[in-house]
């Protein structure tokens, strides 16, 4: 019972099914050994509410509580008037067991053996699984006994309590820092945890950590009791108080608590700058008692805190600027005061600051971090505050945190107005000249935080937001971002042992991958890990595997990675603002396309809104930090967000409105694909586009280097548009996207990228007998197969696509494969085919009235008249198509065509003209990026310096032709250039 409720039938722990069944049990187990009326078990399980089918309901959900509890072996639940009895026996029941152990703790902790007070406790706490009876619903609704497990709660807080004693007494106190300081964060107002915490902390030599426990404790119990920490708690402070004065401080045990004490550095003692002592300067709405008081309110530091260099110094150089005390004024009173030359410079106040970045991302406790670092620069105080800016139950309102603040400030409850303004008014002049931080934590916007802030001068305020707040007057802006690499693995480390994690590397690397370095999901992982030490690393990386429940395993307690990214969604979809709303809807529709980045044009084919409309969004949502923009232009989710947004698209959008959605998106990549193409193609011929209006929010291409990058960066969006395509059976999509790589093949053939891209959609048209599509994929993984020399599938694909066109009456397409045709018998030696198939391909280019595609056609049969040997000619026609190359702005054919001319002179002894039309040729390849273009261009340039005895000319080119091969995978450039380079003397 103490965790999700299970049976042991002698092999292992199985849950029981079904809520009812479990209700009925709990309620007997609660009873055990006594008979139990069946109206009371009725009413547990269906409270006031019961069926007209009851009898039958409830006999069906007994009978199969008997075939669950008959795997344990003995007849258990027996039928006796007027109820039921369930019998167990002695040490079978985990609750049970666990009231023997804790009684004997307690009695072990009355006599001050705390060796046996830890031994029993150990074995106590090692019963629990989790909240007792976990899986049963809320209580208030069925019933359940929701006493009992109060009563359960308290008993472990209290064992865990005796537990503590035991490890002070034994002298523990650095090992129980991090579970004290979890548990008294889930119970704020417990004062025996955060005393046990004080005293291990201050014993462990973190004096300023055991304060700052002090204070928070006592800022809860006035904030919700309206009292003031009980004698324990007291007498611990004083403790720290003894030990903590110098003896020029001593006054006694009495010592104001309310005071911060002496401020230190965090690793090197006492503050080497002197800061002047605060004086109280009088007010008279301020009371006598509390005029004296320097509040210091920031909540207890994560002790495994973790990186965030970078961060932390440009937060301290903001908030450690010096600012001049009013004592240290010019005589003249302009504001103005010396500088280390005797220069005299301005006063420049202190500017708000907000750390900003997604939930988890660990913005409170970097906040905590460097407020306890610049403490020493705000000697007259540290007043905190949680927002709850993205809480459940709503953000606090500023009316009442000013109450607050100004009651810590020492003014009189008595001349507080009942108007905000006002409020904020009193409060800017209760901090007006001191030099006093605020800490003001999780806000939601600009408008809940205004009235809070502190005017111009020595004071400052420290921000945390998932909201961007660039609208607060004069903010600085400090955003955060997941943890790097090396900040992970060291945090990690600190939670559950360096040895631990280093035993299994694989497993390690895809622990730190599924949780995206978001410290959050780190903290749970190390939490689990360091809970569980029989587990390997292996196992909770399998349960971490994305999209399998990935964010139903970063939980642990009541802390989890989906409840954190909840509050920010949920606020945004309930909000009365419209913008925020569809900020909301756009959300959730991003699910359906991570892990790929979008642009507002894209958005908007997703969204179904306009562009404008879709980048409103998109922006509302990069300031709500739900998604980033790592470019301009371009909006991904983070990997945990991304998982996040998909279930919540799976859980708030219908399945009809989900497929028009993608469909929206799939057919205008298959219209922006089309368009890269025919832009870094020059295609003689396009597919016929898609019916339907055409998308006014394309990208819009200029030159072939626009296209090809365009395409190469959404590569891998557009391989998962043909798997969606496919899925929604739209073939006639899903080839257009592939037969559109064409463009991008131009340059990046040797990828095998669109190779793979071919056959997918080539098996989607085969499903669907799409005859048209089979007659594109064809021709296009022809193309395909002639780049990479495989001649034989190149030929074999041409022939088929000829007969798809030819039987269709399409003669420029006829034009076009013949022209393949013309080049692939060129490529296996065949000249005199070769020439028929070109000058055959220029006819019907001629015929249909495509001059265009004639240039085409004149390249095909220079280079058949160059395998004949007639050289003088093939650098005609190809001097011929490099003008028209020119006029058309065609980039990759025209290098191709200055190559094959460069090459040409080569063979004639022409090499000045040779090497001019291969400079030419590489300068276009290498402005495009063409990396597989580039080495072919060396490549024959090495064989011209090679030519003319140019050895160490050729050696260079050969070299970074290799080069190039090593770093990209290109096999046959790699191969080549070896070749060429054992050729050289």
């Amino acid at each position: 019972m103490l965790g999700p409720l299970v049976v042991y039938d002698g092999t292992g722990l199985t849950p029981v099914a079904g809520l009812k069944v479990r209700v009925l049990l709990a309620a007997l187990l609660l009873q055990a050994n006594r008979v139990v009326p069946k109206d009371a078990l009725k009413e547990a399980m269906w409270g006031d509410r019961l069926p007209s089918s009851v009898e039958a309901s409830f006999a069906n959900h007994a009978t199969r509580l008997r075939r669950i509890l008959s795997a344990t072996g003995d007849k258990r639940l027996l039928t006796v008037a007027p109820g039921y009895q369930l019998l167990v026996r002695e040490g079978e029941l985990d609750v049970e067991v666990f009231e023997g152990r804790a009684h004997a703790a307690g009695l072990a902790h009355r006599a001050g053996d705390w060796r046996k007070v830890r031994a029993e406790s150990e074995a106590a706490l090692s019963l629990w699984r989790g909240e007792p009876l976990a899986d049963l619903a809320p209580f208030s609704e069925y019933r359940a006994p929701s006493l009992r497990v109060h009563q359960l709660d308290e008993a472990r807080l209290q064992v865990h309590e005796w537990a503590f004693d035991a490890d002070l007494h034994l002298g523990r106190h650095r090992e129980i820092c991090a579970e004290l300081a979890a548990l008294a964060a889930e119970h704020p107002l417990r004062e025996a945890l955060h005393r046990q915490l004080m005293l291990a902390l201050h014993r462990s030599g973190r004096q300023a950590d055991a304060f700052e426990v002090f204070h928070a404790l006592r800022r809860s119990l006035v904030d919700e009791l309206g009292a003031e920490p009980g004698a324990a708690v007291h007498q611990a402070y004083r403790e720290l108080l003894d030990q903590d004065r110098g003896p020029e401080q001593e006054q006694g045990p009495e010592a104001e608590p309310d005071r911060a004490p002496p401020a230190r550095s965090p690793s090197h003692g006492p503050v080497p700058v002197p800061v002047p002592v605060p004086v109280a300067v009088p007010r008279p709405w301020r009371s006598g008692a509390a005029a004296a008081a320097y509040p210091y309110q920031l909540p207890p530091s994560i002790p495994e805190f973790t990186g965030r260099e970078a961060e932390t110094a440009a937060l301290l150089e903001l908030l450690r600027r010096p600012v001049p005390r009013p004592d240290e004024d010019d005589a003249d009173g302009d504001g103005a005061a010396c500088g280390s030359e005797g220069h005299r410079t301005a006063a420049a106040p202190l500017r708000p600051v907000v750390i900003s970045g997604m939930g988890g991302i660990g913005k409170s406790a970097l906040a905590v971090h460097v407020a306890r670092l610049v403490r020493d620069a705000f000697p007259d105080g540290v007043l905190y505050a949680d927002l709850r800016g993205f809480s459940s139950g709503g953000a606090r309102s500023a009316h009442d945190l000013l109450a607050r603040f100004l009651a810590d400030l020492g003014v009189r409850p008595d001349v507080l107005p009942d108007d905000t303004d006002d409020r904020a008014t009193l409060f800017r002049a209760a901090v007006e000249g001191r030099r006093i931080l605020l800490v003001l934590d999780n806000a939601r916007d600009a408008t809940q935080v205004a009235p809070l802030l502190p005017p111009d001068g020595p004071g400052a305020a420290l921000i945390t937001s998932r909201h961007l707040l660039a609208d607060v007057p004069g903010v600085t802006m400090v955003p955060l971002g997941p943890l790097g690499p090396d900040e992970q693995l060291t945090l990690l480390s600190r939670l559950c042992g360096a040895d631990r994690i280093t035993d299994e590397p694989a497993a390690l690397a895809d622990i730190l991958t599924a949780c995206g370095g978001l410290p959050l999901a780190l903290r749970i992982v190390g939490g689990r890990l360091a809970s569980r030490p029989s587990w390997p690393l292996a196992l909770l990386a399998e349960r971490l595997t994305p999209h399998r429940g990935r964010l139903q395993a970063l939980a642990m307690g009541s802390v989890a990675v989906r409840h954190t990214f909840d509050m920010s969604y949920l606020a945004m979809r309930a909000s009365d603002n419209d913008l925020e709303r569809e900020a909301a809807r756009a959300f959730r529709l991003l699910g359906l396309w991570q892990p790929h980045a979008v642009t507002t044009r894209s958005a908007a084919a997703l969204l179904g809104a306009t562009e404008y409309d879709a980048a409103a969004a998109l922006e509302l949502l990069v300031d709500a930090n739900l998604v980033h923009s790592p470019e301009p232009d371009a909006y991904a989710l983070h990997d945990l967000l991304g998982e996040y947004a998909a279930q919540r698209a799976a859980e708030d959008v219908t399945g009809a409105e989900q497929e028009s959605a993608i469909l929206r998106l799939l057919t205008w990549y298959a219209r922006a694909v089309a368009a890269a193409c025919a832009v870094a193609s020059h295609e003689t011929q396009s597919p016929p586009p898609l019916a339907g209006p055409r998308d006014p929010g394309l990208p819009a291409f200029t030159e072939e280097a626009d296209a090809l990058a365009w395409t190469k960066r959404e590569l891998p969006a557009i391989r998962e548009a043909i798997t969606r395509a496919g899925v929604l059976g739209r073939s006639d999509i899903a080839w257009r996207l592939a037969v559109g790589l064409f463009g991008y093949a131009t340059t990046h053939w040797w990828t095998g990228e669109w190779d793979a891209c071919l056959r997918q959609a080539m098996d989607i048209a085969l499903a669907h007998d799409d005859t048209l599509g089979r007659a594109w994929l064809h021709r296009r993984i022809a193309v395909a197969h002639g780049m990479a020399d495989r001649n034989e599938q190149c030929l074999e694909h041409l022939n088929t696509s000829l007969g798809f066109f030819t039987d269709a009456g399409d003669e420029l397409a006829q034009a076009s494969i013949l022209g393949n045709l013309s080049g692939l018998y060129v490529q296996i030696g065949d000249a005199e085919r070769g020439i028929a198939h070109a000058e055959r391909s220029y006819e019907l280019y001629r015929n249909v009235g495509n001059a265009a595609s004639e240039a085409l056609a004149l390249s095909r049969i220079a280079d058949a008249q160059e395998m004949c040997g007639e050289h003088a000619l093939a650098a005609a026609y190809h001097q011929k198509v490099i003008e028209v190359l020119r006029e058309q702005r065609h980039g990759v054919f025209l290098a191709t065509s200055l190559t094959k001319l460069g090459d040409i002179h080569r063979q004639l002894g022409r090499r000045e003209a040779a090497l001019e039309a291969q400079t030419e040729a590489l300068a276009i390849r290498q402005r495009m990026n063409d990396l597989g273009g580039t080495a072919d261009c060396l490549a024959f340039m090495a064989r011209t310096h090679h030519r003319f005895g140019e050895w160490e000319a050729a050696r260079a080119c050969w070299e970074q032709c290799l080069d190039l091969g090593l770093r990209h995978g290109m096999t046959q450039h790699i191969e080549r250039s070896r070749a060429g380079l054992a050729e050289l003397p």
